[in-house]
């Protein structure tokens, strides 16, 4: 049996971080971060940080690592957590992964695509291709290279389309075959468990940690971060773009505001349509607890590798 990771996922706002640090605490372990936006500094009401009272109480990885200048990426966060895992598995600790980035999770569980990188002038000729022939004629020859990639992609996906026959064009092997060769998993036992809500609730809870992040001091913040010319990722933050705007003179503050609930809502249904793709994933629904040891309580009773884990 390989050595075992637990992984605690689902959408922003669910109810992740406090039980966490519960399953942390029960394990006498530390915790990974899995979120492409809780890796920069200066970042930390927007991105809802754990409190410093619980970055005391538990050892955190990959929080606060880098500037927001700085970019960071699904292939450097596998490079990270891997290292820290293995550090922590040496010292007999079972690694806590949490987070709502689909990508970063994906790149330890499943492997990260790793083929040829684009090359645009290839990218341009296919483009105009199709203006002139249509989305069938470039899938047709998609089918004709490719026929296992042709069979996955939607033929009316154009990007996708694009890239496979891009990938093909470019090296000796199709897309297929570098995803074949290049989408290896890390050698652990993970044990994924998920929270959801039901729908309404979750975008209550989002509406209210939004109001909560503004009375915080999140517009503070999003000055502060402006002034430190930040990269281009970090500043697609939720909440942090939305104030931009309102700090240009783009939009009132309310209306930033009803942005930051909309956005945040919709960031939240994308993760889960995400996560539902993913296999193995041991569900809970939370609905009608938010309270983080209820919900701790529950888990150890449903999840009964957890159970062995925590008292054995």
């Amino acid at each position: 049996m390989n050595k075992p990771v637990i992984i605690l996922l689902g959408p922003t706002a669910v109810g992740k971080t406090g039980v966490s640090i519960l399953l942390a605490k029960a394990l006498k372990t530390e915790i990974i971060s899995a979120d492409s936006m809780q890796i920069y500094r200066h970042m930390d009401i927007g991105t809802a940080k754990p409190s410093p009272v619980e970055l005391e109480e538990i050892p955190h990885h990959l929080i606060s690592i880098l500037s927001p200048d700085q970019s960071f990426s699904a292939g450097m966060f596998k490079e990270e957590s891997t290292k820290i895992i293995n550090g922590l598995h040496v010292r007999n600790k079972i690694p806590v992964i949490v987070g709502g980035t689909g990508l970063y999770i994906r790149s330890l569980t499943q492997g990260l695509f790793e083929g040829p990188s684009a090359d645009w002038s290839i990218r341009q000729k296919l483009e105009e291709e199709e203006q002139i022939y249509g989305k069938e004629y470039l899938y047709k020859h998609l089918q004709g290279i490719d026929a296992e990639a042709a069979v996955k992609i939607n033929p009316n996906d154009s990007r996708r389309i694009i890239r496979a026959i891009e990938v093909a064009m470019q090296g000796n092997k199709t897309i297929s075959e570098f995803h074949i060769t290049s989408t290896i998993p890390e050698p652990y036992d993970f044990i994924k468990i998920g929270l959801s809500r039901d729908r309404k609730e979750l975008y209550s809870l989002i509406e209210e940690r939004v109001d909560k992040m503004i009375g915080a001091g999140l517009l503070h913040e999003t000055k502060n971060l402006l002034e430190m010319k930040p990269d281009r990722t970090a500043l697609q933050a939720l909440g942090y773009k939305e104030l931009g705007r309102y700090l240009q003179g783009d939009i009132k503050l309310e209306e930033a505001v009803r942005l930051i609930k909309k956005h945040t809502k919709m960031y939240a249904k994308r993760q889960m349509t995400w996560f539902r793709k993913e296999p193995d994933i041991t569900w809970m629904d939370v609905t009608g607890i938010t309270d983080s040891d209820k919900i701790f309580t529950r888990m150890i009773n449903d999840v009964e590798i957890l159970k062995e884990l925590i008292y054995s």
